[in-house]
């Protein structure tokens, strides 16, 4: 069950329980939470990564602090489509993640979330030099709203029957 789809999640979430957005790069892992109403998704710092064991404790530690129940990790598929190596190394580190703790993973096809986490930047006239330091929490942010959305629409949907 440490692997759910969005489906899945939907089923399993409770009132009041916060979600947080991952978005897994090669040096930094950028961070999101949800407010409680699951409505909004905001930036969080990003931890730098170090080594696998060290960055598990530091995502946990985060998790435990801020009561997360799941986390929406994005998935850099290919504007194709396909799974490049990105989407493996990914993959990897929810397999290893998934051994260390019960809190399960949904994956979000991330696509284009780090060029509209820059255009937003941007739009915000926020300098390069800080851009570089919150595009990974900004990007998260954009991966967590997206599933948020989707379980605010699963959750409309479901009433309606």
């Amino acid at each position: 069950m440490a692997i759910l789809s969005i489906e899945e999640l939907a089923e399993k979430l409770g009132p009041g329980e916060a979600v947080a957005g991952l978005d897994l790069g090669t040096k930094t892992i950028g961070l999101s939470l949800s407010d409680l109403g699951r409505r909004l998704a905001t930036p969080r710092p990003v931890l730098k990564r170090v080594k696998f064991t060290v960055d598990a404790e530091a995502l946990l530690s985060f998790a435990h602090k801020e009561k997360v129940v799941a986390f929406v990790i994005g998935l850099p598929v290919n504007m194709d489509g396909s799974a490049g190596p990105r989407v493996q190394a990914t993959r990897a580190f929810v397999r290893n993640m998934v051994e260390k703790t019960e809190i399960p993973f949904v994956y979000w096809d991330e696509r284009l979330s780090t060029v509209a986490a820059e255009r937003a930047l941007i739009e915000m006239d926020v300098s390069r030099k800080k851009r570089a330091e919150r595009i990974d929490s900004a990007a998260a942010s954009f991966i967590l709203q997206g599933a948020l959305d989707r379980l605010s629409s699963l959750a409309r949907n479901g009433s309606d029957g």
